[in-house]
């Protein structure tokens, strides 16, 4: 059921934004994200996951149930690199397997009202605005698609830690993920990209990367071994 709300919504999305045209882009972001998806247990791993990369300026990414991942060309200028942008579609990743995004929808509208919007935007049926908009919020997308509303901060922890073993399992380093979030950081001050006012403070979210970081290079060694070595551009 979380699946197909969150296949209905990327559809209405790749409707209402604009996808973007840079082949490359597209390429650079679908092998981040395939080596990723590659790390998944493999009930996740063999959904057919679909990877777009959407022209908007806001410095944001999201994944959705249904195997759903949506990456704003405005990210690209923040994660300068694969590693740093493991790091985000990792932990967008982490809140779908953790299924963050089913408790939020069960707490803010209740499953049997989610489901009928679902059904509705699936036929393309006149469901009332504010219902598409409450199911768009609850899995994560704001009433203007794209812009991210806030995880209580429990699950962005969860999902940081998460996110993490799962980029170092694909050979990514995970130390990237602390400059990502210094740049995440430096860009909103002068910005104010839309990521960062949905996510905890940076300084907080370093502190527990960092103590947790020699766990992640664990499994980027391991993962080094077994001859994972991303080489995504």
């Amino acid at each position: 059921q979380m699946n197909q709300m969150g296949i209905a919504s990327f559809q209405k999305m790749k409707t209402s934004t604009k996808v973007s045209n840079d082949a490359n882009a597209q390429r650079y972001v679908r092998c981040v994200a395939n080596a990723i998806v590659n790390e998944l247990e493999e009930k996740w791993r063999q959904q057919p996951w679909e990877v777009v990369v959407f022209a908007d300026d806001t410095a944001n990414a999201f994944a959705l149930p249904g195997g759903k991942i949506g990456v704003h060309t405005g990210l690209l200028k923040v994660a300068k690199n694969q590693d740093q942008l493991a790091a985000v579609i990792g932990h967008e990743v982490a809140h779908v397997l953790s299924k963050h995004g089913a408790e939020r929808v069960s707490q803010q509208m209740g499953f049997q009202m989610a489901m009928q919007t679902t059904d509705a935007i699936s036929r393309n049926s006149m469901s009332s605005v504010g219902q598409q908009q409450s199911l768009m919020t609850a899995l994560g997308l704001g009433a203007k698609f794209g812009i991210l509303l806030p995880f209580s901060r429990k699950h962005e922890s969860e999902a940081d830690l998460y996110g993490l073993d799962l980029m170092a399992k694909a050979g990514f380093d995970p130390r990237q993920s602390v400059d990502l979030w210094q740049n995440m950081a430096a860009a909103s001050n002068s910005r104010s990209p839309q990521f960062m006012s949905t996510h905890p403070n940076p300084d907080k979210r370093i502190e527990q990367l960092s103590e947790y970081m020699q766990h992640a290079l664990d499994f980027q060694q391991q993962a080094h071994a077994e001859g994972k070595n991303p080489h995504c551009n």
